[in-house]
């Protein structure tokens, strides 16, 4: 596609040395061209790889094996070595493999688990399906992670596990996280479905605590083309128990020895995500891209935070989540989505304010100024920066 532009110097003085970066001629003379710009497009990524995925799928559909089979199976082993973990387990979901994860860990009624109420819901909504409760912990405002500073005043006599999510791809402090938990001898689990193939001083997220989770829904970093999930450990026994788990809590057909569920990845999903997998680096390096690109491009605007920088192969950029602070994100959403550019508030309620927890939860300032204030602009690996200028444009416009 070609995007052409009218720029106006007067209003974008600090992108015009790097005018020539992101425009496709050399001067300022340019025609707008009203074009719909989505949070996320992945036609391009599936048409390169067509071939291999339509190979992949029809190779499943003429064998006639669709549960738990050879694909299955590969992906487990190929995503332990990728992630460097001994067992990773394929489920239905990233939300079931939080339970699964907290169950095998032990985790039910009467315990508590320390983390974040600014996620998705599926991180607290596992928790409390297995009879425990969600303690929740201020953020960092600038990484929009778990504060592990305020992990230790969480910690009851009932406190059995923190569980840290990797927000919009960048790592939690996990250093110190895991130094609290052997101090008080706590589980973690790591919730990492929006930071496949992000690392924490040289090690893959999913791979620092007792397990890890993953999420295969189509937006993430690794997506299948409908949903899948993944659970990974170092240990032999809480692997088996999460295999048993997925299938009615049996070792072997018939002979059930607990309480289960039906939670097994897809065969045909496993198989698009084998032919994804070996291109995640790859991915992850031109989300980095981008986001620098959205960096240069934004830089210096009043009433606009950038997301926070972290080491190379730290953040993955799951989203590209910046703060509007002069009290206008809702309108600038509004805006943005008249102008044909999409958006999106992740996440508009903090889960301690949700409904389903009534007010039974104190308020944490720091986390609920931080959902009236975030919206993540378009991305994904191959996102032209053109299009990313227009965007660019647009938000100066309207904060100017």
């Amino acid at each position: 596609m070609e995007y052409t532009y009218l720029l106006r110097p007067s209003l974008f003085q600090s992108l015009v040395d790097y005018r020539s970066s992101w425009t496709r001629a050399g001067n300022c003379e340019y025609t707008e061209i009203s074009m719909k710009i989505p949070i996320l497009d992945l036609s391009t990524e599936i048409k390169s790889q067509w071939t291999e995925l339509n190979d992949a799928i029809q190779k499943v559909l003429l064998s006639g094996r669709f549960i738990v089979g050879e694909n299955v199976v590969a992906f487990e082993k190929e995503t332990a070595s990728y992630l460097g973990v001994k067992h990773a387990v394929g489920l239905n979901s990233g939300t079931d493999a939080l339970v699964l994860g907290l169950r095998a860990l032990g985790v039910g009624p009467g315990d508590e688990v320390i983390t974040t109420s600014f996620t998705f819901f599926a991180t607290s909504e596992a928790i409390s399906l297995l009879g425990a409760t969600p303690v929740f912990a201020e953020i960092d405002p600038i990484t929009f992670n778990i504060d592990v500073a305020q992990i230790e005043k969480k910690i009851t006599s009932r406190t059995k596990a923190i569980l840290p999510v990797h927000l919009f791809g960048l790592s939690a402090d996990m250093t110190p996280l895991l130094e609290i938990a052997k101090k008080h001898k706590l589980l973690v689990l790591e919730d990492v479905a929006q930071a496949f193939g992000g690392e924490h001083q040289g090690k893959k997220l999913g791979s620092l605590g007792d397990g890890g989770t993953f999420s295969f829904f189509p937006t993430k970093n690794l997506g299948a083309f409908g949903d899948g999930g993944l659970f990974v450990t170092n240990n032999d026994a809480l692997a088996e128990k999460v295999r048993m788990l997925r299938v009615h809590g049996s070792k072997k057909r018939y002979h059930h020895e607990m309480l289960g569920y039906t939670s097994r990845l897809d065969e045909l999903q496993a198989a698009i995500l084998r032919v994804k997998l070996p291109r995640i680096d790859e991915y992850n390096r031109l989300r980095r891209q981008v986001a620098g690109r959205y960096r240069e491009m934004l830089q210096g605007m009043s009433h606009v935070t950038l997301p926070s920088q972290a080491p190379e192969k730290s953040h993955v950029y799951h989203q590209f989540t910046v703060r509007i602070t002069n009290g206008q994100r809702d309108e600038v959403h509004q805006k943005l989505a008249e102008m044909g550019i999409d958006t999106m508030i992740y996440y508009p309620i903090p889960v301690h304010r949700l409904e389903v927890y009534g007010n039974q939860f104190p308020p944490l300032p720091l986390t609920e100024k931080a959902a009236t204030e975030v919206l993540s602009l378009p991305i994904w690996p191959d996102i032209t920066s053109d299009i990313q200028f227009q965007v660019a444009k647009a938000i100066r416009s309207l904060i100017a």
